[in-house]
């Protein structure tokens, strides 16, 4: 920087605010150099407004020369002081006036003066733009901080740290700024911004930037010279040094490794770095450097002629030369044209003392740094520190709040003291201000302190540029424990100031100065309303601290905590057993508390700890911020976890024996609450238990009656311990539990499969039903095991609480899993508890509804015996009975109801004798009975006993304990019935309606005076109160055989004979029914109705349980058959019972005929997803093909949902099997068949059976129908549609047959797996004997549409026709078509699907077509005309050019004369090319070429940066050749100079869309870094076309595809910059010998699998059903693997395994030694037959394994065999084998890949440990497929971050390899995160890797781009690739 002396005074600036303004009064010898260095200091400030421009002067000649001669007596002057100081004279002072001379450097401007004081930075003077030094402090996650000189502070965001990796938005930012940047780390930064002015000074944040584009702004590649130290970014790691990036665009650095490699081995990429310059390629613009630490600390910046202000680093060392010494410190100059200054504080000795200032003479040489530079203000601050002039930062000895007792004073200022610390490493400065030192009272520090005076100081902070301490000597400071954040501890308790008190909390400041925060909740222990009223500002008050996180520390005022003496629990690590403690509760749940303690710990309390009294709400007892002493019970570190109790000091409930799981126990109600009921257990201990509401009563209303009524005080006499929380205990009161307490089970060693116990349901979820037993034994029932009815909710099935009956399914100990079924099909009751419980719960609701219970009121239960006769009296009559009193009992009444008036009419006072039936006590009301019968009855008994006791005794010795009766329904209760047994005397019973497991289900109807069948389970006794106790066989599900040891005889039945039947049981098919002596039967649902009822009617609708009724026997039982070894088959057709024929012979007269075409019916039975199984009769099924039931995509979607499962369907018989009695029906009728199929001869009813394809397929297919289809495949190119249309029948749609219009893609809307409506056009058979139906889906067609076509097809746009034959095309007719195929010289298209017509190149396009495949890609939609047709060789000539109405091509319609040189034209450019525009003119179809020359009058290098297709443009005619119809135009501006001023219009967007569509968007020819994405098109062949894939040939071609992992990734490198030229060499060339071979051996292997194609075709269409038709087969092809194992899986059908054994062998034996991929199809075979049929299973398969590695390749073998253990879930012994194959086969990839598949599919742990034994196995040349399969795996099956680890772990050892980047970027965008895609994208594409690698990443970046049709990023990677070629290029 050059400052003008006092001839420049006049220019100086009034205007300027800054506090650091540059002056400099330079020494000059003579008048020349003066004359010459303002001339160079000229060129260099151009751009400083305070000279004015070209040099100028206000001063005259006179003035000046005046000047120049005081310069040079004051440099003579200085030259003579400069001389006597050598020689040891005394030096000469700078006179008085000397501040007056050199100035204020503070807002005077340049005025000329030096300055008096030196340059400091400080919060208020520092400015956006400033370059300051600093040194790195913290890194954290998403900033670095950087202390400043001056002991300021900066932030840098992730995002500034460098120019060329967006750090901030990776996730591990704090990894990658952890690895770039180091703490202690010397840095020059910029500053960018700083917070609001409004912010208080120590709050605002400085922003600053370390990216070298901002620092090195300015710079240029002549600013580079050799021996000058630059700062630089790694910009990648290379094999033999380091790429480096100064923020210039196009220079770039290098920097190479040593050999030892130590301090490389830490470099990363983006890491800073400071190198000498050692070499610079001007050519390249490569500048290579030294980063050698000794040789950059050491390098001196050279003074250069012309080096700029700009040009000055941060942190660069010069050498200076003293100037004067400031008040402060020094002025220096340097670099000729620079001053600078250096304040007290980086001086070269730090501990400076008073006399400092004979340290610095004038004209002393130092050497110094650049501390911070001001490019507004000029101002320049240096450093002589000794450390950062080596290039390192000071240390620091000491910490903040560090004291020192005997700190020395070294110098006393005017603004404070230097004080030496005697630190232990070295001695430290530190310095104390004046306000520190005295206080507020401001006094003359030289009168208290003295140099070398020992004084106590406590260290404040820190300025780590300085290597200077803060301290303070104020008593405050060393008052207290608590100075820094590092002195705060979580527990401590310190007095602290409260200074400020809002609704949040107060804040408090502790004595050393920090301050903290006391939340609300912890200012007092209750709840706090008016926090101001509570603590008062400036009041000093006891805290105890919290904690400190983030430098926010936390106290409470609570007094139970700060005045706790418990310890202290502040980290899980101190959390053990036993240990008491405070704490707070921080949240209150039902199940338990959440208390926390010092320093964010936190542990939970569980109810049953919580000391709560039984059924208390904790809400209600405890609040959120109580302190609670409470105990630590366990803890677990690693997870984190507490738990914790409120009783410090526990009771034991083990002291009484009576008191355990499963025990009954006796207690009195103490309390009850809304949810349950608190009992007083009677035990040796003060017990409480608690009653949950659901456990009062096994049925669910009476519980809530008993909960209603019961009182405290009450005693319970059994209860059930069902669980032990701590002190409480968990009771239950069901009779069911304490019934059965013995037998339930406490754990699952008591557990047996197949048993049923008692239990209680806990919980219900949608899936599913939890069932509990003692304790914490819980068992579950899933969904389908729950309920008997699938689509039934759960929870309307069962509540929580319920009790049931669960059958064991599975007990899993390992995994602590049982298995429930709760079917009542599978649990129901085998005795009457479950009714005897509602008895004696009613007895029990009585006696709580009796205040006063006395013998008299309860002997009326006595009188009223069941089954006596009473005497009453009619009181009251209705409609539903009478009402009757009795004499002796006031309070009870008696009805009778209507059914049993025994056909009496009754008069009121009328006296009456009734039998008694029921009584409720509760209700105190009795049930009578009028009906002789039973009044008949009971007399004879009375009349015939001696006392009632007796008839009694009489009546129940008829009965036993499980006899099976019949018995009358005679009253319908609500819970149960109450019946009577005739055959016994009129016995009355009771039995429940429902179950335990059915209480919530819909119960079963009954009437009065049914029928039904029961068992006798309890006699009358005491504990049934006198009742007979029953079960319905309806509830228990018994079978219907009689357990009396008096039933009779099963009596004979014959075939024939019409019995009376009641029905047991409706299923969806059949019906159950008993007849005769304990015979069962069935009546399936197709011997219900007729052939000719209405088969829409439910078959079983009529009918109901326990209904009677005839039907006929017409066969018995089979006994082979297990399930059905009882039951008769009967049947109830009115034809069949009114046949009064014996029936002996049914079986004979059941072989009915069935004829093609014939209509049946018949009854869903089963549906899935392709089929429609129906039951025709009892033994013959039919089924019906998906495509078969309608031909509307609609219902074929709906194809479920249209069969309901018991629906009436009919259809036409296609096929029938004699053998199997199936069907095979289709719903619409079939055409010209009268062919009868059962009787018509094997051989067509053998074809007939299999599905219908080749010549079968016309029985039902024939031209012109409507089908319905399915899409099975969707071809490539332009190959159609695969469209299925029977079972194993497929057509195929041409591609001009989807859809009617002409489309761009006719495939858009379609997908594989669609249902479609089509049209057969042609049946063909093919040469090979298959055939080929063509299919149409045009909606236009006949039958196609079911609305009016004429409607629907008005316009003729919507479709088009299609010529099908050659003679419907002429000449000059306009044709649409779609590219078939693309060639050099041409391309084909497809007219229609019989119709292809041929197109030459010159007739593509009206205009060259620079890459045929690129612009007429296969399957694209083009409009031409037909130029010639040949019918006899049929072929069809087309162009594409463009046409006029008239026919013509426009460009020969238009008349070139009208065009004359020198006309105006408009026009738009059609295509850019380096040579030129091509531009259509307008309204002319003419296109004239304005050649580069002709563009401007200036030159331009790049027309295709400047000219973009579409643009609309003014040109003039520069010539015009009719001939050769070619026009050459002009647009330089000079040629419109002339005329008027003509603008071209901007264009429309219409005029864009057809520009675009005319030419591609990109084609520019300069460079093939950006290439234009290709679709490349798949021609499909004529036999491709004709022969559909089989399902054969899909088995084939899995067999022979290659697994993802053998892609050799190093394909995708094989490309070519100059692709054109070489594809013309190729075209040009001939085809060697080599290639012929290739094609031979190509085409054989082609007609090798079209044989097998034709073999699984044949197999397919005619599937074997006998051993001699697979005989016939095998010998056919006896080396087909596929063959043989058909042949094994039919005789597996036969359950012959042991043939399918011997075929096994017999395939081995024959099948050819060099067949080995056949043979080990066989032995996978044969391991599968083993797998599942072997006895033991893993020995047998175990021996055929060792046998097949002896024939085979052992490492095929072993992969076979994990496969079949994989595929059928043996994952025990899948990983047994990988152990012994990893072992076998150490150095195979694929081995260790399947293991590393296995654990990520199991998600086992440990992965990282397979992936290094892997690497050390291998071989290093694996190495890398290894890791990126191993990736593959993790981001496809395991933890994508894995994966991504693996991938950066490769790259970081071979960063250049493509197909590496390719594998991770094709990964990431299949998770399709888009951040994280773009930024490895900019990371691929930032790497300096060779063109044709370069080009392959900007072309997948491109594709990726446009894949998301995000348009502006698509230009962004078009621009970043067009930076990397003019890069490269230059």
């Amino acid at each position: 920087m050059v400052i003008p002396s006092k001839n420049f005074s006049n220019g100086k600036r009034n205007d300027s605010k800054k506090s650091f303004q540059p002056s400099k009064k330079p020494f000059k010898k003579t008048r020349d150099d003066v004359a010459a260095r303002s001339e160079a200091m000229a060129l260099q400030l151009e751009e400083v407004p305070d000279f004015p421009r070209g040099g100028g002067t206000s001063l005259s000649k006179k003035e000046r020369e005046k000047i120049y001669e005081e310069v040079d007596a004051e440099f003579d002057a200085d030259e003579r002081v400069s001389k006597k100081s050598k020689g040891g004279k005394s030096k000469k002072r700078i006179p008085n006036n000397a501040d007056d001379e050199l100035g204020l450097l503070f807002g005077g401007g340049l005025t000329g003066k030096r300055p008096r004081y030196a340059n400091k930075i400080t919060i208020k003077n520092i400015s956006p733009g400033m370059k300051l030094w600093g040194v790195v402090t913290e890194v954290n996650q998403k900033d670095i901080v950087i202390c400043l000189p001056g002991g300021l502070r900066g932030l840098v965001r992730a995002s500034e740290a460098s120019d060329f990796t967006d750090l901030g938005s990776e996730d591990d930012e704090n990894e990658l700024l952890g690895d770039i940047f180091s703490v202690g780390q010397l840095v020059p930064c910029i500053v960018l911004q700083l917070d609001d002015d409004k912010k208080e000074a120590s709050k605002r944040k400085i922003w600053l930037s370390l990216r070298l584009s901002l620092l090195h702004k300015g710079f240029s590649f002549d600013s580079f010279q050799l021996g000058m130290v630059f700062t630089a970014n790694v910009k990648s790691v290379e094999d033999h040094g380091y790429i480096l990036h100064f923020g210039l665009p196009s220079i770039t650095g290098f920097i190479g490794k040593s050999n030892d490699g130590n301090q490389e081995s830490r470099i990363r990429t983006g890491q800073l770095i400071q190198g000498v310059v050692t070499k610079i390629d001007r050519e390249r613009k490569i500048v290579r450097l030294n980063s050698d630490p000794d040789s950059v600390a050491k390098c001196l910046t050279k003074d250069l002629n012309g080096m700029s202000f700009d040009l000055l680093i941060p942190g660069m060392m010069i050498n200076a030369r003293v100037q004067s010494v400031l008040e402060n410190g020094i002025l220096l100059d340097f670099l000729t044209y620079f001053n600078g200054t250096v304040d007290l504080f980086h001086l070269q000795n730090p501990l400076s003392n008073k006399s400092w200032k004979d340290e610095y003479n004038q004209n002393k040489t130092v050497n110094a740094r650049i501390l911070f530079i001001d490019p507004s203000s000029r101002a320049v601050g240096l450093t002589l520190n000794p450390h950062l002039v080596c290039n390192k930062a000071p240390p620091m000895h000491v910490s903040s709040g560090d004291i020192f007792d005997e700190a020395k004073v070294v110098r006393v200022d005017k603004s404070g003291l230097l004080l030496e610390l005697p630190s232990k490493t070295a001695l430290t400065p530190a310095y104390v201000s004046t306000y520190d030192a005295a206080g507020d009272e401001v006094k003359k520090l030289e009168k208290k302190f003295k140099e070398g005076n020992r004084i106590r100081v406590r260290i404040l902070g820190l300025k780590q540029m300085e290597g200077l301490a803060i301290g303070t000597l104020k008593e405050s400071a060393f008052v207290g424990p608590v100075f820094t954040h590092s002195d705060v501890k979580p527990g401590m308790v310190t007095k602290a100031k409260v200074i400020s008190v809002d609704t949040f909390g107060a804040i408090v400041q502790f004595p050393g100065g920090l301050k903290a925060m006391c939340p609300l909740q912890h200012m007092s222990e209750l709840e706090i309303m008016k926090p101001r009223k509570k603590f008062k500002v400036g009041a000093d008050l006891l805290f105890r601290v919290l904690g400190c996180k983030s430098k926010r520390i936390t106290v409470t005022y609570k007094k139970t905590l700060v005045k706790s003496k418990l310890p202290i629990l502040s980290s899980y690590a101190d959390a053990s057993e036993e240990l008491v403690t405070h704490g707070w509760i921080t949240k209150i749940e039902k199940h338990g508390c959440f208390v926390r303690f010092y320093n964010g710990v936190q542990g939970f309390v569980p109810r049953f700890e919580l000391g709560l009294a039984p059924g208390s709400d904790p809400n209600s007892e405890f609040h959120v911020g109580q302190v609670v002493k409470c105990r630590v019970t366990s803890t677990v570190h690693g997870s984190r976890r507490i738990t914790l109790s409120f009783m410090i000091n526990p009771t034991s409930v083990s002291e009484d024996v009576s008191i355990k799981l499963g025990g009954i126990v006796s207690g009195v109600i103490d309390s009850i609450t809304p949810q349950a009921v608190i009992v007083r257990v009677k035990s040796k201990g003060f017990m409480k238990g608690t009653i949950s509401a659901e456990h009062l009563a096994d049925h669910h209303e009476q519980a809530k009656v008993v909960k209603s009524l019961l009182r405290p005080g009450y005693e319970l006499d059994k209860l059930l311990i069902l669980d032990i929380e701590g002190n409480n205990l968990a009771l239950s009161a069901k009779y069911s539990l304490i019934k059965l307490a013995e037998e339930l089970p406490l754990d699952f060693s008591q557990l047996q499969p197949h048993s049923v116990v008692h239990g209680y349901v806990c919980n219900l979820i949608e899936n599913g039903c939890f069932v509990r037993f003692l304790g914490r034994l819980t068992g579950f029932a899933p969904r389908s095991k729950a309920i008997d009815e699938p689509r039934a909710d759960l929870s309307e099935s069962f509540f929580v609480g319920q009790s049931v009956r669960a059958n064991i399914v599975d007990v899993n100990q390992e995994k602590s899993r049982i298995t429930l079924s709760l079917k009542q099909s599978s649990c129901a009751s085998v005795d009457a508890s479950f009714v005897q419980e509602y008895f004696l719960m009613d007895e029990k609701i009585s006696d709580l509804q009796s205040s006063d219970i006395t013998k008299n009121e309860c002997s009326w239960v006595e009188k009223f015996s069941i089954g006596s006769l009473i005497k009453g009296t009619i009181q009251e009559q209705n409609d539903l009975g009478v009402m009757v009193n009795f004499d002796n009992s006031n309070n009870v009444l008696g009805f009778i109801p209507q059914y049993h008036m025994g056909g009496v009419t009754l008069e009121h006072g009328s006296v009456v004798h009734a039998v008694v039936l029921d009584l409720s006590r509760a209700e105190r009301l009795v049930d009578l009975s009028l009906r002789p019968e039973l009044i008949n009855n009971s007399t004879i008994e009375v009349s015939n006993s001696q006392s009632k006791k007796k008839r009694k005794r009489g009546i129940s010795k008829e009965l036993e304990v499980h006899q099976r009766v019949n018995a009358v329904v005679e009253i319908v209760k609500e819970q149960y019935l109450v019946l009577s047994i005739p055959e016994n005397g009129y016995t009355i019973g009771y039995a429940s309606v429902s179950d335990y497991n059915t209480q919530k289900l819909p119960v079963k109807q009954f009437s009065n005076g049914q029928s039904v069948v029961a068992s006798v389970k309890t006699l009358q006794n005491p504990l049934t109160s006198g009742r007979l106790l029953l079960l319905l066989d309806s509830v228990s599900g018994a079978s219907e055989t009689s357990h009396s040891k008096k039933a009779k005889k099963k009596s004979s039945c014959e075939v024939g004979s019409v019995v009376h039947t009641e029905i047991t049981e409706i299923k969806p098919f059949e019906l159950r029914v008993n007849f005769g002596h304990s015979f069962r039967g069935r009546i399936h649902i197709t011997e219900v109705n007729d052939v000719n009822t209405n088969t829409r009617e439910e078959p079983f609708a009529k009918f109901r349980v326990g209904q009677s009724m005839f039907a006929k026997v017409v066969a018995k039982p089979c006994h082979t058959d297990i399930k059905k070894s009882q039951l008769w088959e009967l049947s109830v057709k009115p034809t069949t019972l009114r046949d009064s024929s014996e029936l002996s012979d049914i079986k004979e007269g059941e072989q009915l005929e069935f004829v093609a075409g014939q209509c049946v019916s018949g009854y869903v039975y089963k549906v899935d997803k392709e089929w429609v199984w129906l039951a025709i009769s009892r033994n013959v099924t039919a089924r019906i093909f998906i495509l078969d039931t309608a031909c509307e995509a609609h219902e074929l979607e709906e194809f479920e949902r249209r069969f309901l499962i018991g629906q009436a369907v009919s259809g036409y018989v296609l096929t029938y099997n004699k053998e199997k009695k199936t069907l095979r029906l289709v719903q619409h009728p079939l055409l010209d068949i009268h062919k009868s199929i059962a009787n018509g001869g094997g051989s067509k009813m053998d074809k007939l059976d299999s599905s219908i394809s080749g010549d079968d397929a016309t029985l039902f297919i024939h031209e012109g129908d409507i089908l319905g289809g399915k899409i099975s495949k969707i071809l490539p190119g332009v190959g159609g549609l695969r469209v299925q249309i029977g079972p194993y029948v497929f057509g195929r749609v041409h591609f001009t047959e989807i859809n009617d219009s002409w489309v761009s893609n006719p495939l858009d809307g379609f997908r594989e797996g669609q249902f479609v409506k089509s049209k057969v056009l042609e049946i063909s058979s093919c040469s090979k004997g298959t055939l080929q139906i063509e299919l149409s889906l045009r909606t236009s067609l006949d039958g196609m549409t079911s609305g009016h076509p004429s409607e629907a097809f008005n316009d003729k746009a919507n479709f088009c026709k299609r010529f099908e034959k050659i003679e419907d095309l002429s000449p000059d007719m306009g044709v649409q078509g779609y590219v078939k195929n693309t060639m050099s010289k041409g391309c084909f298209i497809l007219l229609s699907r019989t119709l292809e017509a041929k197109v030459l190149l010159s007739n593509l396009c009206d205009t060259f077509v620079k890459e045929p495949e690129k612009e007429f890609p296969v399957g694209k939609l083009v409009t031409g005309r037909v130029l010639n047709v040949e019918p006899l060789s049929k072929r069809i000539e087309v162009t594409l050019k463009s046409v006029n109405a008239g026919g013509q091509p426009k460009s020969e319609s238009f008349d070139m004369k009208k065009l004359h040189v020198g006309d105006m034209i408009f026009g738009k450019i059609k295509r850019v090319e380096p040579y030129g525009l091509f531009i259509a003119i307008d309204q002319t179809g003419m296109v004239g070429l304005c050649h580069k020359s002709q563009l401007s009058d200036d030159r331009i290098e790049n027309v295709q940066a400047i000219y973009k297709a579409g643009e609309s443009v003014t040109a003039k005619i520069l010539k015009v050749d009719e001939e050769k119809r070619r026009i050459s135009l002009g647009m330089k501006s000079s040629y419109f100079m002339s005329g008027d001023d003509v603008k071209a219009q901007p264009p429309s967007e219409d005029d864009a869309n057809e520009a675009n569509m005319e030419c591609d968007p990109i084609n520019d020819s300069r460079s093939d870094v950006l290439p234009e994405v290709v679709d490349f098109g798949f021609q499909e062949t004529s036999s491709e076309r004709q022969s559909g894939t089989s399902l054969v040939l899909a088995q084939v071609e899995s067999r022979a595809c290659i697994p993802p992992l053998e892609v050799d990734l190093d394909d995708i490198e094989e490309m070519d910059f100059d692709s054109n030229e070489n594809q013309d060499k190729l075209q040009g060339a001939d085809k060697d010998q080599k290639s012929k071979r290739r094609e031979k051996q190509k085409d054989k292997e082609e007609r090798e699998k079209k044989i097998q194609a034709a073999e699984g075709r044949l197999l397919d269409n005619h599937e074997p059903e006998s051993a001699d038709e697979f005989e016939k087969l095998v010998r056919s092809s006896p080396n087909s693997s596929f063959v043989w194992i058909k042949y094994m899986a039919f005789m597996l059908s036969l359950a012959d395994i042991e043939k399918a054994r011997s075929i096994a062998e017999r395939a081995l034996r024959t099948i050819n030694i060099r067949e080995e991929e056949e043979k080990l199809n066989i032995w996978v075979a044969y391991f599968n037959l083993e797998n599942e049929h072997g006895s033991p299973p893993e020995e047998a398969v175990k021996k055929v394994f060792e046998r097949a590695r002896q024939y085979c390749d052992p490492k095929k073998v072993y992969l076979a065999l994990l496969g079949v253990y994989e595929r059928t879930e043996q994952y025990k012994l899948a990983d047994k084998l990988l152990v012994e194959m990893n072992k076998k086969f150490k150095q195979s990839c694929k081995i260790w890949l399947r293991k590393v598949q296995s654990s990520l599919k199991l998600n086992e742990e440990g992965i990282q440990s397979i992936v290094n034994r892997a690497l050390l196995c291998l071989p290093r040349h694996k190495h890398i497929k290894f890791i990126s399969q191993t990736a593959i795996l993790e981001f496809k099956c395991g933890v994508a971050d894995r994966g991504r680890s693996l991938f950066e772990g490769v790259l970081r050892e071979y960063p250049k390899r493509t197909d590496l980047w390719s594998v991770y970027l094709d990964q990431e965008i299949r998770l399709g995160e888009m951040d994280v895609i773009r930024s490895l994208f900019e990371r691929a594409i930032s790497l300096s890797l060779p063109p044709k690698k370069m080009k392959f990443l900007f072309k997948k970046f491109l594709e990726y781009e446009k894949s998301v049709d995000d348009e502006e990023r698509v230009e962004y990677v078009k621009q970043r690739a067009m930076e990397y070629a003019d890069s490269t290029l230059a």
